[in-house]
């Protein structure tokens, strides 16, 4: 197992990047989704960074998320829905998965794609499982599995 990023959600990504910045973080790559009206801002020390780009060996995850189209107010954070996940890659994400709910943990978001699944903590934090080096073939019993809960 690999950690890989921290996500927060955040109001305004250009003050938070300058704030990260500050800090001594640099950001490594960008990701807009207008099907789901969302950026990605990935951060990282400069000891982590591995060239441009590329996956850092540890980021923060900025996640901004655009306010609805019909001109509604944007989502206001509270109660530590700014904080997001934690991430960590796996070796293979159908044993990882198995061997959790074997041990009585509840598979919130099954790896029906053989790349990401999600479960929680005994705390309620969320913990995302990624494959590594991209997805499995989807295979029974994950690829039929149903969300349970939050995620």
């Amino acid at each position: 197992m690999k950690y890989l990023h921290t996500m927060i959600r955040v109001a305004d990504p250009e003050a938070t990047v300058a704030f990260f910045e500050l800090l001594g973080l640099k950001e490594v790559r960008r990701m807009d989704s207008e099907a789901g009206r969302f950026t990605l801002i990935f951060l990282a020390t400069p000891s982590e960074l591995k060239g441009e780009g590329a996956r850092a060996d540890a980021e923060v995850e900025l996640t901004y998320n655009w306010p609805a189209e019909d001109g509604s107010a944007a989502e206001v954070y509270t109660g530590g829905r700014n904080f997001g996940h934690l991430a960590y890659r796996v070796d293979n994400i159908y044993d990882t998965c198995q061997r959790l709910m074997d041990a009585g943990v509840t598979i919130n978001r099954p790896p029906r794609d053989g790349h990401m699944a999600f479960v929680k903590t005994p705390d309620d934090i969320s913990i995302e499982l990624l494959q590594l080096d991209g997805a499995l073939v989807p295979a029974e019993p994950w690829k039929s599995m149903p969300n349970t809960g939050t995620w």
